[in-house]
């Protein structure tokens, strides 16, 4: 993914819905032979059928890795990118740890790469016991190296790197835990995201000596990539994008959708690109599958998102006999968010949305960077149990990513905050799973300030702290649940939304999860509910209100 602190905006959005137009009439589909037949066709109109399952709307929490060979450097995120980028972090971290990337590309990052100390079945043991409903795994990145057995691209983990299926790893050890598995697919951007790495130092003592982004299959005789073309990796064999030299080019204009100049994939790629992931589809059978990408992979340029949507669509209701898949996009337009869910990247929605959707986030960086560990710069359980809770008054999901070390393991700052999410969940987890939107999402300070949401999400953090008067509402039949983030120093709390003005319902009964019933009144000005001395867990307070439903 990602290090997109990038704003695209407005004139992202702009370009996008004129490519839209532009190529969506002159697009002619030609279903894939590998394309499963099925209720749904490749097109938007037809996608349009999709309904959210029941089971994703009641599980409201997964647990993502977004590993793979760019955290063997341990430096952080996009480093396939900024490792080509002269003068940046990682460039001059490359140069210190594995030479210059005229000698040392991202080709041999990745022959680095061992996952010696990976342990799926420990990990998911871990993550199911955090509340874990679901788990997604890194197929592929924008360093386009695929992760798993891949049938139509030859620089995949069972050839090179670790030699080993890590999708496959992850699936087998996700059916253990009884864990819907997903994936997520990001390599469609490869064809401009690495264009880095065509470039060559401006100054210094390797000033006009290419990087290693043009080498061929010739050129790998004698070399330890002997017989794998650099090519089929770095997809570089086509002329620059505008402004390509330009470190931001790609994310600071409308490229990203493959507008504004950017170079536009060919055919060859696109339809390899569509097999490599019609190929994942099928083998690994994922019931989620999430792309980086505005709206559909290569959409509006190339129909290959409506083929693999389709597909996965087809093949999951010929395996269960009726729908059970979720497909994430993002910057979707109306229609779009009928064919779809909704992800919202670092940000979450402001209102109650009327379909599910979700946030996808991180506790550190995307990619492992070990500084974050050193430093202690975690999200901390708080952030993101408050996050969780404001996300699912929402009717939406979150699904966080936690960081593995190049070597597969998990340090043990991130295994901190996973075993503090445990324990939240196993006294409060009722107010979360198998919950629904109340009327109201919440109510407090915090619903006053809430950071604006962009196209592409990035709002998370900008709102002003959670206090213990900022409540959210969720409901399960006709208990309402009200979680609180914080503790009233009074140990007293009134509940607003629950006034006897407000036409509420008569509440019967109050107890707090954790510890058992509560006294309460309810007049004009809410329901007050005398709290006990001792609070039964940590970061946020759990009301199980009965008979308040209206």
């Amino acid at each position: 993914m990602k290090r997109r602190t990038l704003i695209k905006g407005l004139a992202t959005g702009l370009t996008s819905i004129y490519l839209s137009k532009v190529y969506a009439n002159s697009l002619v589909t030609q279903p894939n032979p590998r394309m499963a037949p099925g209720p749904f066709q490749p097109t938007w109109d037809s996608l349009a059928q999709y309904q959210v399952p029941d089971w994703f709307r009641d599980a409201k929490f997964g647990i993502w890795a977004h590993w793979g060979p760019q955290c063997q450097p341990e430096r952080g995120d996009w480093y396939a990118r900024g490792m080509y980028q002269e003068g940046s972090d990682q460039y001059k971290y490359h140069i210190q740890k594995y030479g210059h990337p005229s000698k040392f590309g991202f080709k041999d990052v990745i022959n680095e790469w061992k996952a010696e100390n990976w342990r799926p079945e420990e990990l998911l043991s871990l993550y199911k016991n955090a509340g874990a409903k679901y788990f997604m795994a890194l197929a592929n990145h924008h360093d386009n190296f695929d992760l798993y057995d891949s049938q139509y691209h030859s620089w995949n983990s069972t050839k090179l790197g670790p030699k080993k299926d890590i999708v496959g790893g992850w699936a087998k050890a996700a059916k253990q835990q009884g864990l819907r598995f997903g994936v997520t697919v990001h390599a469609s951007h490869a064809w401009t995201w690495y264009e880095v790495a065509q470039r060559a130092d401006k100054s210094g003592p390797y000033a006009g000596i290419p990087y290693d982004g043009k080498l061929t299959k010739a050129d790998g005789n004698g070399k330890w990539w002997n017989g794998f073309d650099p090519q089929t990796l770095y997809a570089q064999n086509h002329p620059l994008s505008k402004g390509s030299l330009e470190d931001n080019s790609l994310t600071s204009t409308g490229q990203w959708g493959w507008g504004n100049g950017a170079s536009v994939p060919d055919k060859p790629y696109c339809d390899n690109f569509v097999n490599r992931t019609l190929d994942l589809i099928d083998k690994y059978g994922p019931e989620l599958v999430y792309f980086d990408d505005d709206a559909l992979p290569l959409w509006p340029v190339n129909d290959a998102g409506l083929k693999i949507a389709a597909h996965l669509y087809n093949t999951n209701i010929k395996k269960h006999g009726k729908l059970q898949a979720g497909l994430f996009g993002k910057h979707l337009n109306e229609q779009q968010r009928n064919c779809m869910i909704w992800d919202i990247e670092r940000g979450q929605s402001n209102q109650i949305e009327p379909l599910p959707w979700q946030t996808d986030t991180c506790i550190g960086e995307w990619h492992y960077d070990r500084r974050v560990f050193e430093r202690k710069g975690y999200k901390t359980a708080k952030t993101v149990i408050h996050s969780l809770v404001d996300i699912v008054s929402k009717n939406g999901n979150l699904l966080l990513n936690v960081p593995l070390r190049g070597d597969g393991s998990i340090d043990s700052e991130e295994r901190a905050v996973v075993e503090q999410i445990a324990d939240w969940m196993k006294v409060n987890g009722e107010a979360i799973f198998s919950t629904r939107p109340w009327h109201l999402f919440g109510e407090g300070p915090a619903t006053a300030s809430v950071a604006g949401l962009n196209a592409y999400g990035f709002n998370e953090g900008q709102g002003k702290p959670f206090v213990a008067e900022d409540i959210r509402f969720t409901t399960k039949g006709k208990t309402l649940y009200a979680t609180m983030l914080g503790w009233p120093e009074n140990n007293a709390i009134t509940v607003k939304a629950l006034a006897a003005s407000n036409q509420a319902g008569k509440v019967k009964q109050v107890s707090l999860l954790g510890n058992g019933h509560l006294k309460f009144q309810q007049n004009t000005e809410g329901l007050t509910v005398q709290l006990p001395e001792n609070r039964p867990c940590k970061e946020a307070f759990v009301l199980k209100i009965e008979g308040a439903i209206v």
